[in-house]
């Protein structure tokens, strides 16, 4: 009996063994060292992202194949880690705030952000469902933990409960539908599947239909997806303002970019079948989102619902499965993560050591107090409402216009209608920051340096592919083939 060994394309996963080998280096040196040094362990982080992110950018325009069929090196992935390293290297600056540094800034916790990136850029590359689901669970066991770190909050340590239980039964969906989907096809490989879906296009099969259905719910509960949202608000509420906005940027758009995959590369032509239900979740998921943002109280769990609103944008996207379906989609998510890492990112600039200021009342001022906050929150605001000319617009513009060339024009109509109630919730904060009288007795401190260049990045980005879109969706548009 002759045994295969696949080709190992150590090249592919370049990128994948910075983020490793760095969070190995972090964890060894929470182990050696009894007292840390918060500022090493911060520098090492970004260096290791910064790495991460050149070694991405060498690999750009390659087409290879690795690991016996199970990692893809192409344009999509590719794009997918620039966009989760990107979000990462800002977690970390925004890390460095007044509240996490009292307490969290430990080399673990660093770590913790790398192994979680490596979860997702595996899932943007998997190409075989025993690689996403390894992909998926190393990103869901860093963020588990990651949003307990508050070990002294009841809200914190209820969040990663919350979390943790729901993810369980996320990960018990997914690995049904890698068991029907492998007893219907005989493999795991997801062009392998494509064929077997292409051979029984003319006689339905119960079997691959149930299969990718359980898929669909796996994916629905870590990207939110109405009904699989509950866990959502919760939980961004209790994790620490940095982590909740690396959860609702860098979890969704590894999530996004494994369905894509899978339902237009190895679906293939049969992704028409599901658009129904796709298009239904789409409505289903902007509309709950944003009815049940409007009434919000708490900026955290305001922007919890407004995530689960951007999610049924970013699936209109999907829906759409044209040729402008794919780059809208990565425009959109790398929009979406400067914008809503910059809104958590103010969050975390006004925490103090006794805690986070989250009642939107609390902003009262702001805009006159800390002009500079003020207005950075104000555009992060203006962005994630759609309103030109922030990268928000021009991201909604992009995916509306792929489902429009599809003929979907009900589902942009009730889009639209859905950004012009998200108006409502988002304007209201820039009227409490500027339309309000401040706080008395509210102790103004000194911006920490890494948390201003997080908040820098992200405002500058928001502002640069707002007025410069195009030149990014023909990148990606040209460097995304392997979806076509």
């Amino acid at each position: 009996m002759s045994v295969q060994i696949p080709a190992l394309n150590w090249t592919s996963i370049a990128p994948h063994m910075a983020l490793a080998a760095g969070g190995i280096v972090l964890l060894m040196l929470a182990i050696s060292r009894r007292r840390q040094d918060t500022a090493l362990a911060f520098t090492f982080a970004l260096a290791s992202v910064a790495l991460a992110f050149m070694l991405a950018l060498r690999l750009w325009g390659r087409q290879e194949v690795g690991f016996g069929g199970m990692l893809a090196l192409d344009g999509f992935g590719t794009s997918f880690s620039l966009v989760f390293l990107l979000g990462a290297a800002v977690a970390i600056l925004l890390s460095a705030n007044h509240l996490e540094r009292s307490y969290l800034l430990y080399p673990d916790y660093f770590a913790l952000i790398l192994f979680a990136t490596l979860g997702m850029m595996f899932l943007a590359s998997a190409t075989n469902l025993v690689m996403m689901f390894l992909g998926l669970e190393t990103l869901s066991v860093s963020l588990y933990v990651l949003a307990g770190q508050r070990r002294t909050d009841p809200h914190s340590l209820e969040a990663a409960l919350k979390y943790f239980l729901l993810g369980a039964f996320a990960t018990a969906f997914f690995l049904l539908g890698v068991a029907l989907l492998y007893g219907a096809c005989g493999s795991l490989a997801l062009a392998q599947i494509g064929q077997a879906l292409a051979q029984d296009g003319s006689r339905p099969n119960a079997l691959l239909a149930f299969g990718f259905l359980m898929l669909l719910i796996g994916f629905g509960f870590k990207i939110a997806l109405v009904p699989f949202h509950m866990w959502t608000p919760d939980v961004y509420h209790g994790a620490p303002a940095p982590i909740s906005g690396f959860m609702a940027t860098g979890s969704k758009a590894a999530a996004f970019a494994a369905l894509v995959r899978l339902f237009l590369g190895a679906a293939g032509g049969s992704a028409a079948q599901w658009t129904d239900l796709l298009w239904l979740l789409a409505v289903l998921t902007m509309t709950a989102g944003n009815v049940i943002a409007v009434v919000q109280d708490n900026v955290k769990r305001m922007l919890a619902y407004s995530s689960i609103a951007h999610a049924g944008y970013v699936l209109t996207g999907v829906v759409a499965a044209n040729e402008l379906s794919v780059p809208s989609v990565i425009f959109y998510l790398l929009a979406y993560t400067l914008m809503n890492l910059g809104a958590f990112g103010v969050v975390a600039a006004l925490s103090t050591r006794e805690g986070e200021r989250q009642e939107i009342s609390r902003y009262a001022g702001l805009g006159h107090t800390q002009p500079a906050l003020g207005a950075a929150m104000a555009l992060f605001m203006f962005s994630l409402a759609g309103i030109p000319p922030t990268a928000g617009f021009m991201a909604k513009l992009y995916v509306f216009n792929a489902a429009l060339k599809s003929g979907y024009l009900w589902l942009v109509i009730l889009g639209v209608v859905n950004s012009m109630v998200s108006v409502y919730y988002y304007l209201r904060v820039v009227v409490y920051l500027y339309m309000r009288d401040p706080e008395e007795g509210v102790a103004i401190a000194p911006l920490p340096r890494g948390l201003a260049v997080g908040l820098a990045i992200c405002g500058l980005g928001v502002l640069w592919f707002g007025v410069y879109p195009a030149s990014a969706v023909d990148f990606l548009r040209r460097a995304v083939m392997l979806l076509g």
